[in-house]
Formats: structure tokens, sequence, C-alpha cells
């Protein structure tokens, strides 16, 4: 008898929780919430790490290379955050899309400036690329995700140079991040057509930074023309390159 009711109590009391539950509760906005409050607090996270390193002398810090490590985490769980947040706008539709006519030699060098310090740390150089005066049509915050994000994973792997690069191709613009790895797995590259497809939330990564920018591509359009996303090997400096075209 003493094991019977043992099964029984949770089994009451699991419908017990289940029945508080307001009838008109909404998970995904519940979800959303979540993430957004998640990001301002990783935010000020940043906030406190950035002033820390900035006023330390690295020398006179004995757990400075700890610190610049944890910001960058920091700094690449919010970057997630936020292209969460972004998916989340874009499929209900209410994402502010807001193409301007942008600079790409400051645009580029803005998104440099901030991986500055890791880049130090780790002995990798950063190269920009671009014509000074060669503007483009695009989403700045979107696009500004996209390459940021690239360059986050591109320093997981590059020996130590790094190259971003702008320019027109065939009526489109060509952003490129490359670096002096072992280039992109096989893998990777058999799912270049379908990269739309290829989050997998059972393995050990999921994908969402590649999907994130296939979304942000895809937003552009232009007399007929669509923005498109492309993962190969080679290039200046004989690695990975990521490539992303706009119309």
């Amino acid at each position: 008898m003493h094991g019977e009711s043992l099964v029984e109590i949770p089994d009451k009391k699991h419908k017990s929780a289940f029945a508080s539950i307001p009838s008109g509760f909404n998970m995904a906005n519940f979800l959303v919430s979540s993430v957004h409050d998640m990001k301002n607090s990783v935010s000020l996270l940043i906030c406190g790490l950035d002033k820390v390193l900035t006023s330390a002398e690295a020398a006179k810090l004995s757990s400075h290379a700890e610190l610049v490590q944890m910001n960058h985490e920091a700094k690449r769980i919010n970057n997630r955050l936020i292209q969460l947040l972004t998916l989340y706008k874009l499929g209900q539709k209410i994402y502010p899309f807001d193409p301007q006519y942008v600079c790409l030699d400051d645009f580029l060098r803005t998104i440099v400036a901030q991986y500055t310090q890791l880049l130090e740390f780790h002995g990798v150089q950063i190269e920009v690329r671009v014509n000074p005066d060669l503007y483009w049509y695009f989403d700045e915050d979107l696009i500004s995700g996209v390459i940021g994000s690239a360059v986050n994973n591109t320093m997981r792997f590059a020996r130590h140079r790094i190259l971003l690069s702008a320019a027109e191709c065939d009526g489109k613009l060509m952003l490129r991040v490359e670096d002096d790895g072992d280039g992109y797995p096989a893998e990777f590259l058999e799912k270049n057509s379908n990269v739309m497809q290829s989050v997998d939330f059972h393995g050990g990564s999921t994908g969402l930074g590649l999907y994130f920018s296939a979304m942000a591509a895809r937003m552009h359009r232009n007399q007929g023309m669509q923005g498109d996303l492309c993962l190969e090997n080679g290039g200046a400096l004989r690695g990975a390159c990521f490539v992303l075209r706009l119309p």
C-alpha cells in the first residue's frame, strides 16, 4: 500500500501544477521575454568587463587573460541571444527592416574594433580591404550581426591572419571573411546549397549563426535578385571563406 501511495501523490501534484497554468499562457512570448531579459543581463556584464579591461593594465592584472576570454564569451552569448530575438521577429513579420546607404569602410572597421583586444591577445592580425568610397544599401544591424558572427567563428580557427573585404561584383556587394586556417570541413561545404535546413538541435552545434546569416541575406532583395550566403575554401589566405552577397 505504501508503494501505491507514493505513485499516486506525485501524479496529483503533476495534475495540479498543470491546472495552475493560466489558459491564456503563451509559451512563445514567455520564452522571448526571458531571452530579452537574459540579453539585458549579459549586456550589463559585458559593460562591466569592458570597464575593468580598459582601466587596468594587462601586466598588473593577474587575471587579465581570463577576463579577456570571459568578455569574449559573454559577447558571443549576447550575439546569439540577439540572433534568436531577431529570428523571432522575422518569423512574426515584426522586424523593423531598415536598409540604408552604408559606408563599407566605416562599417567593417567598426566590427573589427569590437574584437581588437581578443585578436591581439591571441596574436591574430586582422586586415580590412575595401574602397573607402564604396557605399551599399542594406540593413546595417542585420548585416553587422552576420559579419560579426563570422568573425567570431573565424577567430577560433585562424592561425595568424583574418581578412575582411568588401567589393562590388556582378551587380552585388560581396562581403568576405577569410582566414589562414585549415578551411571548412567537407560536410559544411556539402550543405552550402541548403544552409536554411542545416539547423540540428540534437548535435553539438545548432548552426544558428549560419541560419541567421542566410535569413538576413534573403531579406535583401533588389530588381529580382536576392541576397545569398556561400561557404568555400581557398581565397587570399588559403583557408575558410565566408561569403555574403547582397543585391
